[in-house]
């Protein structure tokens, strides 16, 4: 879930507590990711009005505010604050990428951390997770390894193979699914726009560290 405030509601930090350059910054963010006033503070649950104010540094935004902003505009609140940003390393060794396992999926890292996109090596075994609907802002693409995948979009069913890929709004709701015996291998990769649940996509009983 985005980390909001009510519609129309104003917290912020202490005039004495100033943000040198964050407003520019916040407007740059939101031109560059292409929303409106309107549209990206819906999306925090802000009022545009207020929004704009930030955006002037007629007010100064609390630390949930930022961190929903961050979110929103695929950054990081470190950016926002316009503190420097650290080196990335663009090289993932496989050695570096240790197995972890999340609601019965397991998955290998593939991308950095910090980043407006996460690259995931995902194994889903058979029968696992078949009833869990998945809704969030965001985008997913896929792509099949190994393995079938059975895909539900909305009430469209489709079954993968390798080498079949998929690309989609992950507000349509969706479900992902093993559709052969030795389960399903992907490569998935999602924009970090939608909450703090993201790593798999998964349930918030089985977050992901």
């Amino acid at each position: 879930m985005t980390d909001s405030v009510p519609s129309g509601a104003e917290p912020g930090l202490s005039p004495t507590r100033e943000i040198s350059g964050l407003g520019l910054r916040l407007r740059d963010r939101r031109r560059r990711s292409g929303l409106t006033l309107e549209a990206a503070a819906s999306r925090v649950g802000l009022s545009p009005a207020y929004l704009s104010r930030l955006e002037s540094e007629q007010r100064q935004p609390s630390l949930p505010v930022l961190l929903g902003l961050s979110r929103v505009y695929g950054t990081t609140v470190a950016e926002l604050l316009g503190e420097e940003a650290a080196a990335h390393d663009p090289i993932i060794r496989a050695g570096r990428m240790e197995p972890a396992r999340a609601g019965g999926w397991s998955y290998r890292r593939a991308g950095g951390p910090d980043r407006a996109m996460q690259a995931l090596k995902v194994h889903v075994p058979p029968a696992v997770q078949d009833a869990v609907v998945r809704v969030h802002p965001g985008e997913e693409w896929l792509y099949v390894a190994s393995g079938r995948l059975r895909l539900t979009l909305g009430d469209v069913v489709d079954v993968l193979g390798p080498g079949d890929s998929a690309h989609f709004d992950s507000l349509t709701p969706h479900q992902l699914a093993a559709a052969s015996a030795e389960g399903v291998e992907l490569l998935f990769v999602h924009t970090l726009l939608q909450s703090p649940l993201g790593g798999l996509c998964i349930d918030q009983g089985n977050r992901v560290p």
